[in-house]
Parts: C-alpha cells; sequence; structure tokens
C-alpha cells in the first residue's frame, strides 16, 4: 500500500511535467509560425509600390546617422585591445609582422558585423520596439487600419529596407575604423613596422572575406528589423507590456545573431 501511494504521488507530477513541455513547446512552435508569417508579409510589401521615401529616409537616420558615433567609438576601441592582444601573443612566437593581418581578418570576418550589428540593437533596436509598442497600446496602429493603410507596409517595411542599406555600411565604418585603431596601437605605440602592417593585411584579406562579410551584415540587419518590429508591433497591453517587448527583442536579436554568425560561419 505504501508502494502504491508513492505511485500514486509521482503520476500526477510526471503528468503536470508532460503537460507543461507540451504547452510550452506548443507556445513556441506558435509564436515561430506567427513571425515566419510577419516576416513572410513584410517581405511580400516591399515589394509593392507605392515606395514611402520619406519613412524610409527617417528610418535610414534613425539606425544610420544617429548610430555613426556609437560605431566608431566601439570600432576604434575593438581595433585598439585586438592589435594590443594579438601583438602579445605574436611576440611569443616572432610573429609580430602578421599583426596587420591577424587585426583584419579578425575585424572583417567576425568582429565587425558581430559587434556593429549587437550595438546597433541596443541602441536603435530597443527605441524600434518601444515606439511601436507604444503605437499598439495607444491605438495608432488600430487606427492606420481603419484609415486603409496597411501598418507592416506604412511602419515595417521602411525599417526592414533601411536596415539592409545600413548594416553593410556601418559594419563597413567598424571595420575601417577598427583597422586604424589597430594601426595606432600597433605601428605608433607598439613599433610594428607601418609597411608590414598594410601590405601583410592586403595580402592575407580577399574577396571572399569582404563578401561574406557583407553577407553577415545583410542578414543582421535582417533579424534585427524582423524580430525588434514583431515584438513591438504585437506588445501587450500597458507600459509592462512594452517594456517586455523592449527586453524580448533585445534578447532574442543578440542570441539569434551569435547562432546564426556560427551558422553562416560555418557555411562561408
Amino acid at each position: 500500500m505504501i508502494r502504491s501511494g508513492r505511485e500514486d504521488k509521482k503520476a500526477p507530477t510526471l503528468f503536470t511535467l508532460a503537460r507543461y513541455s507540451a504547452r510550452v513547446t506548443y507556445g513556441m512552435t506558435s509564436e515561430m509560425g506567427r513571425m515566419g508569417i510577419f516576416l513572410a508579409r513584410t517581405l511580400l510589401r516591399a515589394f509593392t509600390l507605392p515606395l514611402r521615401g520619406k519613412q524610409l529616409a527617417n528610418r535610414i537616420h534613425f539606425l544610420g546617422a544617429r548610430s555613426l558615433l556609437l560605431i566608431s567609438f566601439t570600432g576604434v576601441f575593438t581595433g585598439m585591445v585586438l592589435a594590443l592582444q594579438a601583438y602579445t601573443a605574436l611576440r611569443r612566437f616572432g610573429g609580430e609582422a602578421l599583426l596587420g593581418p591577424g587585426v583584419g581578418l579578425s575585424l572583417i570576418r567576425e568582429l565587425g558585423p558581430v559587434l556593429s550589428a549587437l550595438m546597433i540593437t541596443g541602441r536603435a533596436g530597443s527605441a524600434l520596439t518601444a515606439e511601436l509598442g507604444i503605437m499598439r497600446i495607444t491605438e495608432q496602429i488600430d487606427a492606420l487600419e481603419v484609415m486603409a493603410l496597411n501598418p507592416i507596409k506604412y511602419l515595417v517595411v521602411p525599417v526592414l529596407l533601411a536596415a539592409l542599406i545600413i548594416f553593410p555600411l556601418l559594419n563597413a565604418i567598424f571595420i575601417v575604423v577598427g583597422i586604424g585603431g589597430g594601426y595606432l596601437v600597433g605601428v605608433k605605440l607598439l613599433g610594428v613596422s607601418e609597411g608590414a602592417y598594410f601590405t601583410q593585411m592586403s595580402n592575407a584579406v580577399t574577396s571572399d572575406d569582404l563578401w561574406g562579410s557583407i553577407y553577415k551584415s545583410l542578414s543582421f540587419g535582417l533579424i534585427v528589423a524582423w524580430v525588434c518590429c514583431y515584438k513591438g508591433f504585437y506588445a501587450a497591453r500597458g507600459a509592462e507590456g512594452v517594456s517586455h517587448a523592449t527586453t524580448q527583442a533585445v534578447v532574442m536579436c543578440s542570441v539569434l545573431i551569435l547562432v546564426w554568425d556560427y551558422f553562416l560561419t560555418s557555411v562561408l
């Protein structure tokens, strides 16, 4: 009888865990489906006229021009730290001349696209989610539908197009500024030959590295615009819902950027 009682106590617990796992799995699957439908609707509207140039220009300014100082500041110190650490490691093997390729390839292939995307997510992505979330809870999005204006075409498509334009440009600025920061530390501070720094870098970097960096930045721009717009577009009611959506958008974008970077690196 005692054994039977213990089994009766275990049975509801296992059933509860199974039900909870099924509910979580169903919720995640439903969320992924809604996000996929949202992306498909956005891409479909992106290829239909008219193109709202004013909204596109405003989003380019919001995502790009207002992030330029942050990207430049982050890029120069990333290059400086990278050059300092690489020089310390290469000096042990007498390979100081390879400092240029180390800095250039690291920035072009990995650090440039990833860090610039994370910086834009933290500065512009969170603000974008909060903006759309406030529009949702104040029923401004519903008002657009009442006026026969498609809210995805009017609000989301300009963000997606602006992100596809801005992310590669800011990535390029990040890389150039980072190489300059590495030059300041490696050549001016540590005494590496200036000719060796740039000559070895130009010999090591290929067009495949540059195209891979462009592909990564484009895909990261798509991820950030997609996730941030989705979370803000369907934010729950109230200030707490907007705050929760903003946090979810930043965390999800950061994780997806790192995961997608691994898969792209393994493929490219």
